[in-house]
This record gives structure tokens, sequence and C-alpha cells, in this order.
């Protein structure tokens, strides 16, 4: 039995809760990742797993060798990182998830620049608009917009993304232009629901004396795409808050308009997150120095306030 496999293959299952997810991102056959795990018990003589129809538990034991389990692997993955020709030539799969907005808008154009400094780092990107579980699917990284609910997940800041409240030119000659948020009560909005709060829709946040302020604003549509919520603004639905480098775009063409200057929202921090319970890889690793380092050529990723300071590097 190859001991540093079955540790992997354990810790997979352990992590994807299932033995067909650990399969697939091990490249394995299901009933290989069924038969290591078998060996090891027998090897240690004792059960690491409770198995029911819906999901898998540790035993004591099981918890104790995943501890071990993890630790070991990481001291691993540093001496194959330190010895061997790993850090000058990373390779392997990596599974990245990200917003559409950030992954279409600032991820994407600069795509090649990445593949041509690690040509052997085989990027899945994941790219939608819902909040994924890390562990259950896979995932080695995400990046997430706003404030970080799960405090277990290791993460790394890489910028602020400025927002503004826009409307449409159309939209705005039929309803007027607000001057200060009690003219607001006439206005609609377009509204963006997530699952994250229960599918129920994101107030709109304004920003008075330094004092944040949630306004409700009626509205005819709600979406949880944000590429249709911006085809919505751009119809004329309503006001929006868009992050600033969604729509530099539209702000270009005259598409949308910006309203309530003074007001605006406070910018969103954005970060990279991956699990706590293991070291990152350094695919992970490069990966993310990789994003850092395209938000800080972008002040509009950095919190800047200038609808068109970033334009030549965001399009």
């Amino acid at each position: 039995m190859d001991k540093l496999q079955a540790m992997q293959v354990f810790v997979q299952v352990v992590e994807l809760n299932g033995f067909a997810r650990a399969a697939d991102k091990l490249g394995l056959p299901r009933a290989s990742v069924t038969t290591i795990i078998q060996n090891l018990e027998a090897h240690l003589g004792t059960s690491l797993l409770q198995r029911t129809t819906r999901r898998l538990s540790l035993t004591a034991d099981g918890e104790l060798f995943h501890e071990r389990a993890l630790r070991i692997l990481a001291e691993v993955e540093e001496v194959e990182i330190g010895f061997t020709e790993g850090r000058r030539h990373p390779k392997g799969r990596l599974h990245v998830d990200m917003p559409t907005s950030i992954g279409r808008l600032v991820v994407i154009p600069q795509l090649r620049e990445f593949h041509a400094r690690y040509p052997d780092i085989e990027l899945k990107l994941g790219m939608n608009d819902r909040q994924i579980d890390i562990v259950q699917e896979g995932v080695d990284c995400v990046l997430r917009v706003g404030e970080l609910a799960d405090s277990s997940m290791i993460a790394r800041r890489l910028g602020l993304l400025s927002r503004i409240t826009c409307a449409s030119p159309s939209y705005l000659e039929k309803y007027g232009v607000p001057q200060c948020l009690e003219d607001l009560s006439v206005h609609q909005g377009v509204r963006y629901f997530s699952p994250h709060l229960g599918n129920r829709s994101y107030p709109f946040e304004f920003v008075k004396d330094g004092v944040e302020i949630d306004m409700p604003l009626k509205g005819a549509v709600a979406v949880n795409d944000s590429e249709a919520y911006i085809a919505c603004g751009v119809q004329g639905y309503g006001l929006m808050q868009p992050g600033l480098f969604m729509v530099l775009e539209q702000f270009q063409r005259g598409e949308l308009v910006e309203v309530l200057p003074e007001f605006r929202p406070r910018p969103m921090p954005i970060s990279a997150v991956y699990p706590p319970n293991r070291q990152p890889s350094q695919k992970v690793r490069l990966f993310i120095d990789w994003v850092v380092s395209l938000f800080e050529q972008c002040p509009i990723l950095q919190g800047a306030d200038k609808p068109f300071a970033c334009y030549q590097h965001a399009a």
C-alpha cells in the first residue's frame, strides 16, 4: 500500500464528503478510492469513517488520523517545493471560482499573461455570482466580494471595489435626477437578490456625513446575475449600485449616468479565500500573487472614486 497516496485519498474523501467527489478531484476510478480507504483501515486496524446514505463522518480515530495526515501532507509538499524543479516549473490543475464580473472584466483579459508565466498550470475557472462551498465542491481558491462571514477561512485582501449609484439617461429623463436622499421616494431600483441573503435583495446603501444608510427602493425587476443587473439598468428599469469597474464601458458610451455622487456607498472589499485546514499549494499562492498584481495596477480596484481613472487598465 502506498501510504502517502492513502493519506491523500483519505483527506480528499473527508474534505469533499464523498468517495465520488474525491475520485473526480484526484482523477482516480471511484472503485480505486473505495479500495484504498478499505486497505488503509485494514492496515491501521481501525475504522476511520462512519458511512451513512447521505454523508460521511469521522470516528474518533478518524479525526486523529485526519489531523496528522494534514500535517504530514503539508510538510511533504513544502519539502517537494524546496528540493524539486516545482518552484520554477509549477504544474497541475487549479480550480478557482470567482464572480462573473471579476472573471470577465479583470481576470480573463489578462489570462494570457498568467499562462505565459505558468504554462503547465491547468486553470479551471468557475464564474458565477453565488457563494459556493469551497470544501464540498472541491475548489482550491475563491474570490469573494464583501465582508467575509465565514471566519474559519483563510483570506488575503486583494482590493476594494468602488461603487456608484447610476441609471440610464432615459430613466432619469422620465423620473428626474435625484438631488438628495429624500428624492429617492419617487424612484425605482433594479434589485439584486442572492441565496446568501435567503433570496432577499441587497439594500441600496448611501453614506451621509460618514454614516451608512440603507434605503429600500421599490422596483419592477430583481435579478441574481451581475450582467443581467447591468443590462436592466441600461434598459431603464431603475437606479442601481454596481461596482464602478463593471460599468466603465457603459459610462464611456453614455448609456449610464452617475447620480448622488456625494452619497456614494462604501467600497466593498474583495478577497482571495482558501480552506484553513491545509497549507495553500504553490499553485494557489502563485495565482493569488498574480491576481494581487492585477488589482494593484488599477486604482478603481483599490477604492479610487474617479470613474475613468483606470479605463485603459480595465478595458
